[in-house]
């Protein structure tokens, strides 16, 4: 999967550069967000692969889930993958596209682990103290995980915020083993 990101990256920061010269980034994010999930439906992948379907009609497909009239930069970005085969790099695309996005827009993506549903008082307010701390808009998923029996965790971007009691009593155990 690694290398498939990274084979990815380039298409996706070429087009978001076209997106945003365009003035259309939400546009395109859309259409690579449809062409993704599309892209990775299973008789969505038969098709693209089988040589038996012409690059037009997987063209005129494509086209359609992005949304019909499509803006040149994604027409050609649609025609050099599948004229070189890599159409199966759509999903991956579309999620560096976003990530591109987000950063253009000062947005990170955070998750709120917690072992109790929050309310949403108690969300905002974890969400407001996160915008301070990182001086960007916060982009929130709260997922309720009760292994976590109390307390929650926090992912914003690469960094993890331990606040959970299981965290607490697996830093107990690895320093009483150790």
């Amino acid at each position: 999967m690694a290398e498939l990101t990274t084979v990815a990256r380039p298409y996706a920061e070429a087009t978001f550069r076209a997106a945003v010269e365009a003035n259309s980034a939400i546009e395109f994010r859309d259409a690579l967000r449809a062409l993704g999930i599309a892209a990775a439906n299973s008789e969505m992948t038969s098709m693209l692969g089988n040589p038996k379907v012409s690059t037009a009609e997987k063209s005129d497909v494509l086209a359609a889930i992005a949304g019909g009239s499509m803006a040149p930069a994604l027409g050609n970005l649609i025609k050099a993958l599948l004229e070189n085969g890599k159409a199966a790099l759509l999903p991956y695309i579309s999620e560096h596209f976003e990530r591109l996005q987000r950063e253009h827009d000062g947005v990170v993506k955070a998750t709120i682990t917690s072992a109790f549903p929050m309310t949403a008082a108690e969300t905002t307010s974890l969400v407001d103290a996160l915008a301070k701390k990182y001086g960007k808009k916060i982009e929130v998923e709260v997922k309720v995980d009760p292994t976590l029996i109390g307390g929650a965790r926090v992912q914003v971007g690469d960094n993890v915020l331990h606040a959970s009691v299981r965290d607490a009593l697996d830093q107990m155990k690895r320093a009483l083993i150790a």
